[in-house]
């Protein structure tokens, strides 16, 4: 799927003091129209003391006081999940009167980088990798869906935005899913999404959220958020990632002959969350007619255990899928300790490492990789052995 260019964005070193810690804003890490601005900030106690990297995510406030809320509320969430594959949230600063959420910063790249990397060099992830990326995040999300709040209650949380730019790489091995700001939770006291907005990245959206806008559910009180809707929405939206790692393509940019455009076109008061590549109604079409057959077609090529797994993933309704992430993360684990060299998180590290290393020598990712920036080469003013 072609993407367009990043906005370059400012780069000047902006220092400020919020809630007892002082922050210096070095770079930008993400500033592209589709996704969050990300930058990239030192923190340390106003009195000094060790000194980390966060990433600041700035969040523009609506009218009111409810974008205010709409902030501390996903830090009340996040501050909830406490898995070594979520990227942490450690609270807000707010500088000129501008929020920025405090999130953890692990050194690497997103997925959607080393996808393209991959691309800028010619050649595909690995299988062992991908499914070790795609079981680790399974894993978050088994921790995510069996959350629960304040109260002891379940959250019965989904994800809703679960792809490339929401999964970290770490240099380690480790990975990690990110942002939860477009997260449905029945957290006490939560805000409710507008309606007719599409939360999440439309690109990997499982279909049952659009069988809600087109045969809602009875009681359905918002068109795009079904009440039966659950965490297996999740597992669709991973398997999709998963599809297009193995196959080093987006699945649902097959020929045009394989689809037709839906009758019924979304109001104009339907808004997407993350702009599409795809008119909405085409996208739409091609999520709601990727069944078994057109899943078989596109992974065909792969091996026939991590395609049965695609497939049971990416079946069209929740209940044809795993049945909760820790299903789906145990096939995938199961299949990786039985390749006849197990694979985890060290082969994962060195596979990343050679993947970043030769796209870095052959200045390929500059030309690919249009939403993250800085991660080849590591920018002088990043110094990793300043920071702990």
């Amino acid at each position: 799927m072609s993407r367009p260019p990043a906005s370059r964005g400012p780069t000047a070193r902006l220092d400020f003091e919020s809630g007892g810690y002082r922050y210096s804003i070095h770079r930008p890490l993400v500033t592209h129209p589709h996704y969050d601005t990300l930058l990239l900030a030192s923190r340390e106690y106003a009195e000094g003391g060790p000194v980390k990297l966060v990433e600041l995510k700035p969040v523009v406030l609506e009218e009111g006081h409810e974008g205010l809320e709409r902030v501390l509320e996903e830090v009340r969430l996040a501050r909830l999940l406490h898995h070594p594959n979520i990227a942490g949230v450690y609270g807000y600063a707010v500088h000129d009167e501008l929020p920025y959420i405090v999130m953890e910063h692990l050194r690497g790249c997103y997925l959607l980088t080393a996808m393209d990397a991959a691309v800028a060099v010619g050649r595909r992830l690995s299988p062992a990798f991908a499914a070790y990326v795609a079981a680790e995040v399974a894993d978050a999300l088994d921790h995510a869906h069996r959350c629960e709040g304040e109260d002891r209650e379940p959250l019965h949380l989904v994800h809703r935005a679960v792809g490339p730019m929401r999964i970290r790489l770490g240099r380690n091995g480790r990975v990690q899913l990110t942002n939860f700001g477009a997260a449905y939770s029945e957290l006490l006291g939560r805000i409710r999404s507008p309606d007719g907005l599409l939360r999440g990245d439309p690109a990997y959206i499982a279909p049952e959220i659009l069988r809600g806008f087109l045969r809602p559910e009875p009681g359905q009180r918002d068109i795009l958020t079904p009440r039966s809707l659950d965490g297996r929405a999740d597992l669709f939206s991973l398997g999709l990632v998963l599809l297009e790692m193995l196959v080093a393509s987006y699945p649902l940019d097959a020929p045009d002959t394989l689809w037709r455009d839906v009758k019924r076109r979304f109001p104009a008061e339907v808004r997407v969350e993350v702009p599409t590549f795809l008119e909405l109604e085409t996208l739409a079409d091609r999520v709601l007619h990727f069944g078994p057959e057109e899943v078989q077609q596109v992974a065909e090529d792969l091996p026939a255990p991590l395609r049965r797994i695609v497939a049971r993933a990416l079946r069209p309704h929740p209940d044809e899928r795993h049945p909760s992430a820790d299903v789906l993360r145990d096939e995938l684990r199961a299949w990786l300790q039985g390749l006849p060299r197990p694979y985890g998180a060290k082969e994962a590290e060195q596979e990343l490492a050679r993947l970043l290393q030769e796209a870095s020598d052959l200045g390929g990712l500059a030309a690919h990789a249009g939403v993250e920036r800085g991660v080849l080469p590591l920018p002088p003013d990043m110094d990793p052995n300043d920071f702990h």
